[in-house]
């Protein structure tokens, strides 16, 4: 892989309850210049419209900020730090994220969007779709928006997927030296959605992203679930 495009696509509507995601982009996609899918593309959706199509938006007071506060309790099966109003917390898909990635944003006024039950089943169902409406084998990228420990800002990554490798296993192969890598594991989900966020962005109105010409090694049944969160036995920091 020596070459990457990323681009966004225009003329998604908005998402009601029950939309069919699949049909939705696929026809976005077929209607722009130079959009339309191909094998081996990687489409990425952010979870925003995956918890509104699935039904996981939950009402609180329209007047009152931290209403959805008890949200955050319910969705959390652990909470690993407070202050002030900020809550840090593990979900029960295993997600260490703030205020249990329950968020207010890009959603309509008195509504607080929670993340979907099973967001790997999610892209599992998209892809299907895409591959019945247009004929294409594409993986498919649910993203979220997380911060990081002892990094400031916020990054795109990926809480689930299908068609596509959670984790490049490159330990036992040769580094550019040729050196046996002996730890090296690239979590090239998470890179694909923090690429496709780079032309969605947090106000644009495109909530979903192609990325094309991945290396087709990844092109795998992938789980952000049994390959990405890591478990308490082998996570220092728990």
């Amino acid at each position: 892989m020596s070459r990457l495009s990323v681009f966004g696509l225009e003329g998604i509507p908005e998402i009601t309850v029950g939309a069919d995601l699949a049909g939705i982009i696929a026809d976005a996609a077929a209607a722009g210049d130079d959009t339309a899918l191909a094998d081996g593309d990687v489409v990425v959706v952010t979870q925003k419209i995956v918890s509104k199509a699935e039904d996981r938006l939950v009402p609180v007071d329209p007047d009152d900020p931290l209403s959805h506060k008890p949200l955050v309790e319910r969705e959390s099966v652990r909470i690993l730090r407070r202050r002030g109003d900020l809550i840090i917390s593990e979900t029960a898909h295993g997600f260490v994220c703030a205020n249990a990635g329950i968020d207010l944003s890009n959603v309509e006024k008195g509504y607080a969007a929670l993340l979907p039950v099973d967001a790997d089943r999610s892209a599992r169902r998209i892809r299907d779709g895409l591959r019945h409406r247009a004929g294409v084998k594409v993986a498919v990228v649910v993203s979220d928006t997380f911060g990081r420990t002892w990094r400031r800002g916020v990054t795109d990554v990926a809480i689930g997927c299908a068609g596509v490798a959670g984790v490049v296993d490159l330990r036992g192969t040769p580094d550019a030296l040729g050196r046996e890598m002996q730890v090296t594991e690239v979590a090239v989900v998470d890179e694909i959605a923090a690429a496709a966020e780079l032309v969605m962005g947090k106000s644009t109105g495109i909530p979903v992203a192609v990325v094309r010409g991945v290396d087709p090694t990844w092109l795998r049944d992938g789980s952000v679930h049994d390959e990405i969160v890591r478990s308490p036995r082998d996570d220092l920091f728990r």
